[in-house]
């Protein structure tokens, strides 16, 4: 990349948040955690210090040597990263009276080239457990709250910025404006990280990172391996072969209706029907994490079998996304929790295999923007997110060939009507899931006793929060009587309204 911005991550909630509304500027940035060793190059801009959770008082708070940075290179420090700039050279941060939570508004003072064009009485959006009561010597007051008197400060000379408020989130009316003004006027970077853009540098970037080797990719029908390999076979041509495994747990005709698109975008693919292997394995399996465990072994061992059909493979393509790299660098070490399908298991140590990542710095509105501009059809780049373990942990309970013929059609007539009524890109992902519960019913004399299926439709950014979509109750009402006359087994209908947090997505 040629211009770049490091985001310094203290462990804020809000700290990919900041990344996002960097990006949305077209300017390119990483999100890196404040104990890895920094390196200044050409490349490098400017410097965002995110908020944290701790205090800077505290004895084991996240420190960081401001003046490798300070005189350097243009820096903003954000809630903790202003409280740490204040701190670091001898003001004074304070716990306040009371946790300064929510709602401000901000007037400005000074004239600040980083506060051009923001209102006065803007509003913005607290969120803090202490308070600068006394600003470090060479820095000057910029801006203030009804409430907060070090709402803002800077260097009188350096291109060093502090905030108390998040520009970042929403509530923050006019924080777009100061992160513009930051990276547009102060670092002087161009806004031109473009999805053209990355497609140009990366498919350069790959053709000098692969040469003339040959590289494997596993495809899932999702947009991500969807991108990814796209990028590939643009780079390096038929030297990647796909393969498109079948583990007999996708959507209704899913295998073959995506392998004949895969064909046609000209992918070398391998199609390989594997969905004897996997059932037979989850068979009287209803524990969730087991039910990925397996599906992930079995999914090593097919794809390793197929793999060693194929001669001179040197590389293993995969569709990491930006936000499983972010956790796996978290300020806070790896996550203890991640889903065992998030990855493939020691897949490339197995295969003993180089690993080539082409998304590992996009989000996932970004992966669909590059899809775009690459030409890909509505089919890969507006489809719903699918899980990697697929339907089996939609399925509460057993994982059988009924079960999950059952759901395929349970789900098929959902996102169908959801299609049919225009309702499909309004939701960021729906599903059906199949409950292990019996409900009493009547049909028609006689009374049943089948099954009970769950709808689940969200709104989501990225799928880190989420809400219940507040679909139509005559569109409701319409899908369940459908469902109950045309699935022969299910007798009952709910709809899931829980968000995220505190539930999450998927029911497993």
């Amino acid at each position: 990349m040629n211009h770049k911005v490091l985001i310094i991550d203290f462990g804020s909630q809000y700290t990919q948040l900041i990344a996002r509304r960097v990006r949305e500027l077209q300017v390119y940035c990483e999100i890196v955690p404040y104990n890895k060793p920094l390196e200044l190059d050409e490349s490098l801009k400017g410097i965002i210090l995110s908020g944290g959770p701790c205090s800077v008082n505290d004895t084991d708070a996240p420190d960081l040597n401001l003046d490798t940075l300070i005189g350097k290179i243009p820096v903003l420090g954000i809630c903790y990263g202003a409280q740490l700039i204040a701190k670091k050279y001898q003001g004074k941060v304070e716990t306040s009276a009371k946790r300064e939570y929510g709602r401000a508004h901000f007037e400005s003072s000074n004239g600040s080239s980083i506060l051009k064009g923001v209102s006065a009485g803007s509003q913005v959006w607290m969120s803090h457990g202490d308070t600068i009561t006394r600003l470090p010597e060479s820095y000057h007051l910029i801006g203030s709250t009804e409430s907060v008197e070090v709402a803002a400060f800077q260097h009188e000379e350096l291109p060093v910025f502090a905030l108390q408020f998040h520009p970042e989130v929403t509530h923050s009316k006019e924080g777009g404006v100061i992160l513009k003004n930051f990276l547009y006027d102060i670092c002087q970077v161009p806004g031109d990280w473009t999805p053209s853009a990355f497609i140009e540098s990366t498919v350069a970037e790959l053709q000098e990172q692969i040469g003339d080797d040959h590289v494997i990719c596993g495809l899932s029908g999702g947009v991500d391996s969807t991108v990814a390999a796209t990028l590939l076979h643009r780079a390096i041509g038929d030297r990647l072969t796909c393969i498109f495994v079948d583990n007999g747990i996708l959507r209704k005709n899913e295998f073959t209706e995506v392998l004949e698109k895969y064909k046609r975008l000209g992918l070398n693919v391998i199609g390989v029907d594997a969905s004897d292997e996997f059932l037979s394995q989850l068979a009287g399996v209803s524990d969730p994490e087991t039910k990925r465990k397996i599906i992930g072994r079995v999914f090593i061992d097919v794809f390793q079998r197929e793999a060693e059909k194929l001669e001179n493979i040197q590389w293993l393509a995969q569709g990491t996304i930006y936000p499983d790299v972010i956790e796996s660098i978290s300020v806070k070490g790896p996550s203890a929790t991640i889903k065992s399908h998030h990855n493939v298991g020691g897949l490339p140590e197995k295969m003993h295999l180089k690993v080539v990542e082409p998304l590992k710095y996009l989000f996932k509105d970004e992966v669909r923007k590059v899809g775009l501009d690459l030409g890909l059809e509505k089919m890969f780049i507006g489809r719903h997110p699918f899980p990697g373990p697929g339907l089996a942990i939609r399925i509460l309970g057993d994982v059988t060939r009924e079960n999950v013929a059952l759901l395929q059609e349970v789900d098929h007539i959902f996102i169908q009507g959801l299609i049919d009524h225009n309702l499909y890109d309004e939701v960021w992902q729906a599903f059906a899931v199949l409950l292990p519960v019996a409900s009493v019913g009547v049909m028609g004399d006689e009374r049943t006793y089948e099954q009970v299926v769950a709808l689940r439709a969200v709104g989501s950014r990225d799928g880190m929060t989420a809400d219940w979509s507040r679909l139509p109750y005559d569109f409701l009402a319409k899908i369940s009587n459908k469902i109950i006359n045309q699935v022969k087994g299910v007798n009952r209908v709910v709809y899931d309204i829980s968000s995220k947090p505190p539930a999450t997505i998927e029911w497993e």
